[in-house]
């Protein structure tokens, strides 16, 4: 591929889907619910007709005007954007965050009012996480599990987020190395027999036979997803969860098809991604959370990501992919930056944990300045790595700035996670104030909150609630 067509297909990410440059009306209003069920919310039946033209066809990259190319900047984030076979009603999409929302697995009135707030408050689309697809894969507490049993409550889970203006994906996802014995109540599997610097508890490898497991219960989930009326499917390949963890060498030490190469390393995300897609078909959009790197010593690299994104890229399984950085078992604070709550975390730990994060909790978590749009420099890199799927900005934004600049970097959606914790409203206050800034000082007292019920501290209701 060319520079030119490169070039073009960052405008064409940019812009949407062929034609909507043109056709879309500037709103300066919510349409009203009829309206979002007609041109936000297509049924199953109609949703092949919304397919997103350039995942849909090889060449559609060629239908990109010139026109659009020198508008990039200029992409409105409050206006309709495809993903996928659905359209979202603007480019926001509040990010995954465990939500400890479920203790028995299930649905909770307390779950929904959670999305419902960020469906009112304007997103396009509210992630639920997270989403195991088995029991056996719960990272901490109160987490979903999708199968049959939940399904009432996800239906009415989704209808209520419907309602309320949004649309609303589902994160799948598998712990492997960041499951909790204690949680779960077996040993967690790793691509490899590994011991978890920070819960010392060591995993077991997983076999050939529980990777096909693994990949069904990936496309069960799915199926789960779409018949409880969820509108995308989010596949958990970060933060050196299961899939994620094939990825890295520093866990994935096989001499299989699935160790080795970058390519051996990607296989498993691969064979999770292709089964999905065959059992959703076009009927929901399925993308990807994948870690740029994860600032561990020998474990995921920049340029492998890269290498890994281009291989999902290349089956157009995905219809966007979300990027990430950080781990979920070392140097936390890579993924979120700012302050450390060290006696937080403490406070919520056994002995002889408790003593150990009081005293070597810095050096466990790590120390990284928060900055904005802290993960710009390493996402940019994967603009022109992709042709086929869309590419969702992640980390540090919090006015309407540092969308613009996402946008006009070639990315197609941002996401925000804490900014929206703080303030559920954010892109509703951004619309009408161009100037607002979201209130969020990376305090990252949230980040203890998800051993019981996620929320942000300095949200006196949730506060509250919380206890």
């Amino acid at each position: 591929m060319d520079t030119t067509q490169q070039n073009l297909l960052r405008g064409l990410r940019a812009s949407g889907h062929p034609g909507q440059w043109e056709t879309t009306p500037e709103r300066s209003t919510w349409p009203d619910a009829a309206e979002r069920k007609r041109s936000w919310f297509p049924s199953a039946r109609r949703r092949k007709d919304h397919r997103n033209s350039h995942s849909a066809r090889p060449g559609a990259w060629a239908e990109v005007s010139s026109r659009r190319l020198t508008n990039m900047t200029q992409v409105d984030p409050f206006a309709p954007a495809t993903l996928g076979p659905v359209t979202l009603r603007n480019r926001f999409v509040k990010a995954a965050t465990s939500e400890g929302r479920s203790p028995e697995g299930l649905v909770t009135d307390d779950l929904i009012d959670f999305h419902v707030n960020f469906a009112r408050g304007g997103v396009g689309m509210t992630t639920v996480a997270y989403c195991c697809v088995t029991p056996e894969g719960a990272s901490a507490p109160g987490q979903l599990v999708m199968n049959r049993a939940t399904l009432p409550g996800l239906r009415k889970l989704t209808d209520a987020v419907h309602d309320a203006g949004s649309a609303i994906s589902a994160q799948l996802g598998h712990a492997g190395v960041v499951a909790s014995k204690r949680i779960t109540g077996v040993t967690a599997l790793g691509p490899s027999r590994f011991l978890n610097p920070s819960t010392f508890a060591l995993c077991r490898a997983i076999t050939r036979s529980q990777i096909g497991q693994v990949i069904d219960q990936f496309s069960e989930a799915a199926q789960v997803a779409v018949d409880a009326g969820f509108d995308a499917v989010e596949l958990h390949f970060g933060h050196l969860y299961l899939p994620s963890s094939f990825l890295s060498p520093w866990i994935n030490r096989r001499k299989d098809e699935y160790g080795g190469s970058i390519e051996n390393r990607t296989r498993l995300a691969v064979e999770i991604a292709q089964r999905v897609r065959e059992v959703v078909g076009q009927r929901i959009a399925v993308t990807a959370k994948l870690s740029m790197d994860d600032g561990i010593r020998g474990s995921i690299r920049l340029d492998e990501s890269i290498q890994a994104a281009r291989i999902l890229d290349r089956d157009r399984r995905l219809d966007a992919i979300e990027l990430t950085q950080g781990s979920s078992v070392l140097h936390q604070m890579y993924l979120f930056r700012g302050d450390i709550p060290v006696h937080e975390f403490a406070s919520v730990m056994k002995q002889p944990f408790r003593t150990g994060i009081k005293l070597f909790g810095k050096k466990i978590l790590g120390e990284y300045p928060y900055r904005d749009l802290y993960m710009l420099e390493s996402a940019r890199q994967f603009v022109p790595a992709v042709a086929n799927t869309r590419l969702i900005l992640l980390g540090g934004i919090n006015s309407l700035d540092h969308v613009r600049t996402g946008l006009a970097e070639g990315f197609d959606f941002v996401a925000m996670g804490r900014a929206l914790l703080r303030e559920p409203d954010l892109i509703k206050r951004m619309q009408s104030d161009n100037s607002a800034r979201g209130r969020c000082n990376h305090n990252n007292k949230c980040m203890f909150t998800v051993y019981g019920r996620t929320h942000c501290v300095l949200d006196p209701v949730q506060a509250l609630e919380s206890r």
